[in-house]
């Protein structure tokens, strides 16, 4: 029997400015509001308002939080500062990965993991599932959290407008406690997108309210609503990795090429070690497949799943595929055999139902923001 999607806490608000709704992760989620197009222009080069409430948020608490958080994920968060945040990630006992995760210092002994939204029920299984033994306890607070994001180079002047944090010294991959048109926050710098811009942790109950002032400071700057879609071609742009497509747990952190966040020299055992070591081995002498990033020379888009090619035969497949507002072609993440992943490789396509589509291989990401 099929359940209802859960709706945030701008589920109506999201309805009133005529979002087409879709159903992402179990959530009733706003798709676009109008233009795709336009809304991921405006992130590039305005900013964009987004509701990512469906997000999972896990507050870890105790005297060994550190200590348990270094053991149940893959990186050493014995060393996040306090205010700081860490990109890591969650594997299961073979090096697949389960989750990727940012974990956020909150003070001496409390942290707060956010989960992919359709992986927050398998992570808070697996860290309640891993806490015996330290002196520590996993919180589920996914309902005690709505989540705003403000992202694009113009979100630093509308934060300012509303807020009277120290946004300067605000560093990326940080996050302060601060009063953001006059509700609680917790105010992140970090973001899915490629652009400078901001996360807002608030109760769901101020969501609302803090989306109307946001959207009056943003209105000189540009900003409008940003739905999912766009998120998607705009991280897509930015190389960043999507679970279920770039990362699943048949993969380990090495094969995604995000092997550093593997950190083996910390102190104590950690879930997933030995198979990570073996998989870091195989890496160094007989690479797997790669990530790379793919431009069409045409103009058919390539989706996930579909095969890459080369002299005939399949080396490789389709992660994610969009066409990019930003280079206007179609672009793709894609692992392809090693031989193959080399910038400029030639001969190399995408099957797209029975035609073999150039495409020219290059480095990711496919686009990086001015500093």
């Amino acid at each position: 029997m099929s359940t209802a999607p859960r709706l945030t806490a701008l589920d109506a608000l999201h309805r009133s400015l005529g979002a087409t709704m879709t159903d992402f992760a179990g959530w009733d989620m706003p798709l676009r509001y109008a233009s795709e197009r336009d809304e991921h222009n405006a992130v590039r080069t305005r900013a964009g308002l987004f509701d990512l409430s469906h997000m999972g948020e896990i507050t870890v608490t105790g005297p060994e939080a550190a200590a348990f958080l270094s053991y149940a994920l893959v990186g050493n968060i014995a060393t996040v500062g306090n205010g700081r945040a860490r990109y890591t990630m969650i594997v299961q006992e073979d090096g697949g990965i389960v989750d990727d995760l940012i974990v956020y210092r909150l003070g001496e002994t409390e942290y707060m993991v956010v989960a992919n939204a359709g992986n927050a029920q398998v992570v808070l299984d697996a860290l309640t599932g891993r806490v015996g033994g330290f002196d520590a306890e996993v919180r589920d607070d996914r309902d005690a959290y709505a989540l705003l994001a403000v992202q694009g180079p113009e979100s630093p002047a509308i934060m300012k407008a509303v807020t009277d944090a120290d946004l300067d010294g605000l560093k990326y991959y940080a996050g302060l406690p601060g009063t953001v048109a006059g509700v609680p926050a917790l105010i992140a710098r970090t973001g899915y997108t490629g652009e400078d811009g901001f996360e807002l942790f608030v109760a769901p109950e101020h969501a609302e309210q803090l989306w109307r002032a946001l959207t009056e400071a943003g209105a000189p700057h540009g900003l409008i609503p940003c739905g999912l879609s766009c998120r998607d071609t705009l991280r897509l742009e930015a190389g960043m990795p999507l679970y279920g497509h770039e990362l699943t747990t048949a993969l380990t952190p090495f094969d995604a090429g995000l092997g550093r966040v593997v950190k083996f020299e910390k102190e104590g055992d950690f879930v997933g070690r030995e198979a990570l070591k073996a998989a870091a081995e195989r890496a160094e002498t007989a690479p797997p497949r790669k990530l790379v990033g793919l431009i069409a020379e045409g103009r058919r888009v390539p989706r996930a799943g579909f095969p890459v090619v080369a002299d005939g035969k399949v080396i490789g497949e389709v992660t994610s595929g969009a066409p990019s507002p930003t280079l206007g072609k179609p672009i793709a993440m894609a692992y392809v055999d090693a031989a193959f992943a080399a910038p400029g490789t030639e001969g190399v396509g995408v099957d797209i139902r029975g035609t073999h589509e150039p495409y020219e291989v290059v480095a990711l990401p496919f686009y990086k923001r001015q500093k």
